[in-house]
């Protein structure tokens, strides 16, 4: 059995549930004095023009391909290995001898900061250079 004083608790709770919702659906409750807010049109904004998206060349080089690399900086012959965990590059000196170099190891004054698929990352002092692997020579024609 529940006791008084919650029967009572919840016999005001349940009087408030069903009259509170009819009591707010009156007509005439509102406020006279509170007008309807009247918000003013949405207006989309002016497209910016793309000419400049059309001037440029839909295919570009990379950052600094075009850039001219330092007359000693080695010359890239090949990429060795998987890149992410045991690729190696192989490069020739300035002196023409041939080297493989590990990420992290120098060559002429040049660390080997990173190599991608196409091309090696070189860094000294300040100064980078993206070194691309040579261009594949076109196999001569069957005679």
């Amino acid at each position: 059995m529940i006791p008084r004083p919650q029967l009572l608790a919840l016999s005001a709770a349940a009087l408030a549930a069903a009259a509170l919702p009819v009591a707010l659906l009156q007509p005439g409750t509102t406020s006279p004095s509170r007008k309807p807010r009247v918000l003013p049109p949405l207006v989309a904004a002016a497209e910016p023009p793309l000419t400049h998206v059309f001037d440029r060349p839909l295919f570009t080089a990379p950052s600094g391909e075009g850039e001219a690399l330092p007359a000693d900086a080695p010359q890239l012959t090949g990429i060795v290995g998987r890149l992410g965990s045991d690729a190696v590059a192989l490069v020739r000196t300035a002196q023409g001898t041939s080297r493989s170099l590990a990420i992290g190891d120098s060559v002429d004054g040049w660390r080997l900061e990173s190599l991608a698929i196409d091309a090696a990352l070189f860094s000294r002092g300040g100064q980078r250079a993206r070194v691309p692997l040579p261009a594949a020579d076109p196999e001569p024609a069957a005679q």
